[in-house]
């Protein structure tokens, strides 16, 4: 099995404007990081708040540049290729973010939102729009019938479905995922968490769960990675066995979990 990602010592750093008689501030977001995703594999990345996890998801998703190191997406070094390439991995590399709500242009209907990327990509026939929007829909969970609606008439949860469907319209190989579930009541996180796990299987997807909720991670994931300031300080290649992280960084990830029974049976199983 190939790595479909590999990222190597990358480096970000972020600086405030100069105020007046004072100085520029910077902050580096990232120190030397280095992880790979193989082909049919969910990695997670968890961290608290200011971590870097959501600067590697920019990073990797090629929103941001990195100030260091080198970042491939199968052959092709993605700060390095033409913007003909660049679209080109679009078709391979998707996103889908924690703000499902504004992720989506509530001017069109759902139907138009998950075929969008079709469109940008090539010329279809209504008939073909019209299967693939039915199939994309329905694949998320939602009916062909929710494709008249606005984006104001779904749930929270159901707009993230609506996101999911987006994303999947143009047969991707890697999605990252970056905090997807977190603003979810607990029940919709589980029912999020069951459909990306069968949406993994049914398409051969490969995924980058970033998240502070390591439970959530570690329910989702075959690999697991911990991030704090900047850097990766701990990982498990046994995302279900979270007593063995030792880490402070982790340790405190792990206390703030609430208990969810739920879960947590999940995630034994």
């Amino acid at each position: 099995m190939g790595h479909l990602l590999v990222v190597e010592d990358v480096s970000k750093t972020y600086s405030s404007r100069r105020r007046l008689w004072g100085k520029a501030e910077s902050v580096q977001a990232l120190r030397s990081v280095s992880l790979s995703v193989k082909e049919g594999e969910c990695l997670g990345i968890v961290g608290e708040s200011g971590s870097g996890k959501s600067t590697l998801a920019k990073l990797i998703l090629g929103l941001e540049k990195p100030d260091a190191g080198q970042i491939r997406f199968g052959d092709m070094d993605v700060h390095m290729a033409s913007l003909l390439q660049i679209h080109a991995m679009r078709r391979h590399l998707q996103g889908v973010f924690q703000n499902s709500h504004d992720a989506l242009n509530p001017r069109m209907r759902a139907g138009k939102i998950v075929t969008e990327p079709l469109r940008n990509y090539g010329r279809y026939k209504a008939a073909e729009l019209c299967r693939r929007q039915e199939e994309l829909l329905c694949s998320v969970g939602l009916s062909p019938e929710d494709g008249g609606k606005y984006p104001h008439q779904f749930s929270g949860g159901q707009q993230q479905r609506l996101n999911l469907a987006r994303a999947l319209a143009l047969s991707p190989k890697l999605i990252v995922l970056d905090e997807v579930v977190s603003s979810q009541d607990p029940a919709i996180q589980v029912r999020l968490l069951e459909l990306l796990d069968s949406l993994k299987t049914q398409y051969g997807l490969s995924y980058i769960f970033i998240t502070h909720d390591i439970q959530a991670a570690a329910f989702l994931s075959d690999r697991l990675i911990v991030m704090d300031r900047g850097c990766i300080v701990e990982h498990t290649d046994h995302p279900r066995e979270l007593n063995g992280l030792s880490h402070p960084a982790s340790r405190q990830l792990l206390d703030a979990l609430l208990p969810d029974p739920t879960m947590a049976a999940r995630r034994r199983g």
